[in-house]
């Protein structure tokens, strides 16, 4: 690991991502910072550099096009820029019975919260494993541990993100490189801005929680080489409840609580 480690955050313009490049550049880690929205990473970096004196790098970059992934790869190594904790933070979800969704969103959905984290995992885990250290923080969710009827889509690729990232944590482990789920549940950020995610019932009767301490959480699992962790005891008690309900009603039993 170099002298200033660098952490590589996706998804980093707002929300969860915006507040983990606040925590690693106020553990004196360098920064990339990835996003479409290049204007407010500009804004970040600035920010940061003026408060931490944190070195950042800016990159703009629409995830959910064509070979993203290796496009953001290549743009790191022409930089000749060493990640030491790629961060997948960039996601998205949308609220809706699954049989009236525009497709195309969803297989963007997809796209993103799936082929273009798994992607990114092994394009960068690559060098981590030729240097024998790194870590991976991909952002779960406790939607990961349940079906999510009317948010099906957006569950079913938590199920993926947090299936995938214990089973490279057991293969690279002992390599030196650490991959780390991070599953909040409600949290401040902009997911929940799009329309309809205001008539979600289950909304009305939990606490969200401040992007700054799952940032926080995350991050310390993340450097302590923890496999998973579930931010905040509430969340905790939904994901230890559902392993008591027999399969066949989880998801009935959920869907009174998604519409």
């Amino acid at each position: 690991m170099s002298m200033t480690p660098t952490a590589l955050i996706t998804g980093a313009s707002s929300g969860i991502g915006e507040a983990l490049a606040r925590e690693f550049a106020g553990r004196s880690w360098g920064l990339v910072l990835v996003a479409r929205r290049t204007e407010k990473l500009e804004a970040l970096a600035s920010t940061l550099k003026a408060k931490f004196g944190t070195p950042c790098h800016v990159i703009g970059l629409d995830l959910t096009k064509s070979n993203a992934a290796r496009i953001l790869f290549d743009e790191v190594s022409s930089r000749n820029l060493t990640i030491d904790c790629l961060v997948n933070n960039a996601g998205r979800g949308d609220f809706g019975a699954f049989d009236s969704r525009d497709w195309k969103r969803d297989e963007e959905t997809i796209q993103l919260n799936v082929t273009v984290l798994t992607s990114l995992c092994h394009l960068f885990s690559g060098p981590m494993l030729e240097r024998g250290s790194g870590n991976i923080l991909n952002i779960a969710s406790v939607a990961g541990f349940i079906p999510g009827p009317n948010l099906a889509v957006y569950h079913a690729t938590k199920a993926y993100v947090l299936s995938l990232s214990r089973a490279l944590h057991a293969e690279l482990s002992s390599r030196g490189v650490t991959v780390t789920a991070s599953c909040p549940g409600p949290t401040q950020s902009e997911f929940f801005d799009h329309p309809g995610t205001e008539d979600i019932k289950a909304l009305e009767l939990v606490r969200f929680m401040p992007a700054k301490q799952v940032a926080e959480e995350a991050v310390d699992a993340t450097l302590q080489g923890k496999s998973v962790v579930v931010h905040g005891w509430l969340n905790k008690t939904v994901v230890e409840s559902a392993r008591l309900v027999p399969t066949r009603l989880l998801a009935p039993l959920v869907k009174q609580f998604m519409r």
